[in-house]
């Protein structure tokens, strides 16, 4: 199979992995135990291990290429063992050993992904922690892969390895090959030249993605130079090795449409109120005053695959950049202000202002990715205080083994600098929160979450 070249964005996410701040996504599932038969992790680990191995991309590690100097493709590990990617944990604070895995960096040299079985008390449910490299997957394919673990994605028909047999020349297309790229003893691939009314009809195009990246990056400065949002938020400047805690909440869907559907809106922006209102609930109870600019949030937005885009089965994101309105005491204020900033951001499309600053990723090339990481990993800070988002899910019955799936909370990673991210699911009635949170800043997620839940009782009696 013919070597897959990362996308831009894919390799700024590989670029941007640092041990101490590790770019990979996660979930973790929920699952009732069977009371007809005991739960073995082994023996669940061992199930997951051959089902990973029955697709195709968990056999995949990236590798340097010359061609595009300073890119990278996905390439067939030659030495792929799935038992070095499955592993049976035993920890009765299932919380607290998800935190340390999501806090370990994952070996770069083989397929970017980590399964781990978590086993607990012995009538406790069991939890399935799923991680995948961001150069690996977004949220949308991270659920496919998690997907194809379960029962329900291990009955259908593993997917087949795209094509890779090149097409045959055209009658004369040799002579359009320089004659030292066909020079005996020189093993270079045969590079067409261009065709120049191609290159013609391409330079609208450019003209307008030049512009486009131009507008971003102003804006992207601009919001730079804004002040950022409260200082409980700021996160510690770890080298690495950073100590996390994950917290997590479930909030009936019934309940977010009650108060969409008095307020208006959107599921999202009632969600996104809720946040608000529970950074509000939290810095209170912590002594800080929520008074002042609110923090920024990053909410990523998927964006459909461009064609010709290589690397196009990649990352395709840009996102909205919110200040999340915690110094106003009104919840369904703090609705309205989140309403009319979402408005605004809709109003412009994902391809502007700089919450779209993922889209830079086109315009830099491969070798610029590497020296460039490190500046734009110390800069997340500048532009955003939180990360807040929704990872779309199947909300259909999914089992394991035949053990019934009850929960599924979804991670994201944290940036340098960051102290927060908040990644939301849905799954059965039910939206899922996951909070990563770097341990030194904010210590007490676990109170942040339950604040989640007061802040939407909070809604909804101001909704009546």
């Amino acid at each position: 199979m013919a070597d897959e070249h990362l996308s831009p964005l894919d390799l700024a996410f590989w670029n941007l992995d640092s041990p101490g701040h590790p770019m990979h996504l996660g979930a973790v599932a929920v699952f009732d135990r069977d009371p007809e038969r005991p739960v073995d992790a082994d023996e669940l680990a061992a199930l997951l291990t051959a089902r990973a191995e029955a697709v195709p991309r968990m056999r995949q590690r990236v590798k340097d290429v010359w061609y595009g100097v300073g890119g990278a493709a996905w390439a067939a590990d030659e030495h792929f063992d799935a038992r070095h990617h499955v592993h049976a944990v035993r920890r009765t604070d299932a919380w607290a050993a998800v935190a340390e895995l999501m806090a370990r960096p994952m070996d770069r040299h083989r397929p970017p992904w980590e399964v781990y079985v978590i086993e607990g008390a012995p009538d406790a449910p069991f939890r399935i922690l799923v991680k995948l490299h961001h150069a690996l997957a977004d949220g949308l394919r991270a659920v496919e892969f998690g997907a194809a673990l379960l029962d329900q994605g291990a009955r259908m028909p593993a997917p087949s390895a795209p094509a890779s047999a090149p097409a045959a020349p055209r009658k004369g297309a040799e002579a359009a090959v320089p004659a030292q790229v066909r020079a005996p003893g020189l093993h270079l691939p045969a590079l067409p030249l261009p065709d120049p009314r191609q290159v013609v009809a391409s330079l609208p195009d450019r003209v307008r993605e030049a512009g486009r990246a131009l507008g971003i990056g102003s804006a992207v400065l601009r919001a730079s130079l804004d002040p950022g949002g409260p200082a409980a938020l700021g996160a510690a400047w770890t080298p690495g090795g950073a100590e996390r805690r994950f917290a997590t909440a479930s909030l009936d869907v019934d309940d977010l449409h009650r108060v969409r559907k008095t307020s208006g809106g959107t599921v999202n922006d009632v969600v996104m109120a809720v946040v608000a209102g529970a950074l509000r609930r939290w810095m209170e109870a912590r002594g800080d005053d929520p008074a002042g600019p609110g923090p920024r949030a990053l909410i990523p937005v998927a964006r459909r695959r461009r064609r010709g885009v290589r690397g196009g089965r990649g990352n395709r994101i840009s996102g909205y950049l919110l200040r999340l309105p915690v110094g106003e005491p009104d919840p369904l204020a703090r609705l309205r202000d989140v309403r009319a900033g979402m408005d605004r951001n809709k109003d412009a499309g994902p391809d502007t202002g700089p919450g779209a600053v993922a889209l830079l990723a086109d315009s830099v090339p491969p070798l610029a990715h590497r020296f460039a990481a490190p500046l734009l990993a110390a800069s997340a800070r500048l532009l955003f205080d939180v990360l807040v988002t929704n990872v779309p899910m199947l909300d259909v019955p999914l089992t394991l083994d035949g053990c019934r799936m009850t929960e599924l909370y979804p991670i994201a990673p944290l940036a340098r600098g960051q102290s927060l991210a908040v990644a939301c699911s849905t799954y059965r009635r039910r939206v899922h929160i996951g909070l990563l949170a770097d341990a030194e800043s904010l210590p007490d997620a676990d109170t942040l979450a339950a604040a989640l839940h007061g802040a939407l009782a909070e809604l909804l009696d101001a909704c009546g």
